[in-house]
C-alpha cells in the first residue's frame, strides 16, 4: 500500500536475541502500522479537500450575495403610487 516511488524503511532486527515467532509478529505490526499511517495520511488529504471546497463555497455565496445586494435598486421600493383618479 505504500506509494511506488516511496522506499520502505530499512529496519535491522535483533534477529539472534529473539525467537522468530516474536520477529514475525514485530514485521507483522509494522506493516499493520505503515498501512495505517497511509490510511490516515489519505484521510487527512480528503478532509483538507472537503474543508477547502466547503469554504470557497460559503465565501463564493457570500460574495455573490454582497454583489447581488450592490446592485439592487432600492428606489424601486419606494417609487411613488399611481394617482388614482377619483371622479
Amino acid at each position: 500500500m505504500s506509494n511506488p516511488g516511496e522506499k520502505a524503511p530499512n529496519i535491522k532486527y535483533a534477529e539472534g536475541k529473539i525467537d522468530k515467532a516474536q520477529l514475525e509478529f514485530m514485521k507483522l505490526i509494522e506493516q499493520q502500522n505503515l498501512e495505517r499511517v497511509q490510511k490516515l495520511k489519505r484521510v487527512r488529504r480528503n478532509n483538507l479537500l472537503t474543508a477547502g471546497s466547503l469554504i470557497f463555497s460559503v465565501v463564493g455565496i457570500y460574495a455573490y450575495s454582497i454583489y447581488s445586494v450592490k446592485q439592487e435598486k432600492f428606489l424601486d421600493d419606494f417609487e411613488e403610487p399611481k394617482k388614482v383618479n377619483t371622479n
